[in-house]
């Protein structure tokens, strides 16, 4: 029975199921938390047309994330070989972050805009910074570093037209796992364990080139949705 000391809207708030950070949390499994769960879509704080919501802790750590790029550059081209500690470590702590970021929006709920563009930009900075070393010192085969640059720039352009057109594009699994070996690729080439590195590198373009392929599928998608309206 409904509390006749309530109004109709104090009532219907009280029946609505939680929505943006509190259901985040409400939610929290060790699943989603690891996000190995990623039911019910991007969550609404990160669509186009969101505030930005810049200074959350997950942007600080991309933030952070950014800032070891050029430090990492730095002591990796002036090293002898490219294979020092300094520079892999720091090429470590930097891949490592974009877990961080993320255990720490599922965690704190707060999503943003900004941390959904951020990402994946940092992800591509750091990918393209590491192919640098790794080609500037040969350390991996240059033909296959070649084709990772393409995807990259391919990305890096594409992100930025879809932006500008106000497309929604969510990072689908091949690329969200292509991340992990392709990372960890150019790490091991850093510490000087070749062979698995030159596996890795492979699994990550042969992931990598799908997931770019599911991304141009997507935004003609999106494209086509729009056209009968805007020609209406």
């Amino acid at each position: 029975m409904a509390d006749p000391g309530l109004s109709e809207d104090d009532r219907a708030r009280a029946a609505a199921p939680p929505r943006g950070r509190d259901r985040g949390r409400s939610r929290l499994t060790l699943r989603r938390l690891s996000g190995l769960d990623r039911s019910g879509g991007p969550p609404p704080q990160t669509r186009a047309g969101q505030p930005w919501n810049v200074w959350t802790l997950p942007n600080v750590i991309g933030l952070f994330r950014l800032a070891l790029i050029p430090a990492f550059l730095a002591t990796a081209l002036t090293s002898d070989a490219g294979t020092d500690a300094l520079p892999a470590t720091l090429f470590a702590v930097a891949a490592w972050g974009d877990y961080a970021d993320g255990i720490a929006a599922r965690v704190t709920g707060q999503y943003s805009r900004f941390g959904a563009l951020l990402d994946p930009v940092v992800d591509r900075l750091l990918v393209t910074s590491g192919i640098v070393v790794v080609w500037r010192f040969d350390l991996l085969p240059r033909w296959a570093l070649a084709l990772l640059v393409a995807r990259e720039v391919f990305l890096l352009v594409a992100g930025r037209m879809a932006l500008d057109r106000g497309l929604d594009i969510a990072i689908n699994w091949p690329g969200r796992i292509a991340v992990g070996p392709t990372m960890a690729a150019l790490f091991g080439a850093l510490a000087s364990l070749t062979t698995a590195a030159e596996v890795l590198l492979y699994l990550g373009l042969a992931l990598g080139y799908v997931a770019a392929a599911l991304y141009v599928a997507d935004a003609r998608r999106q494209l086509a949705r729009r056209a009968p309206s805007s020609s209406s």
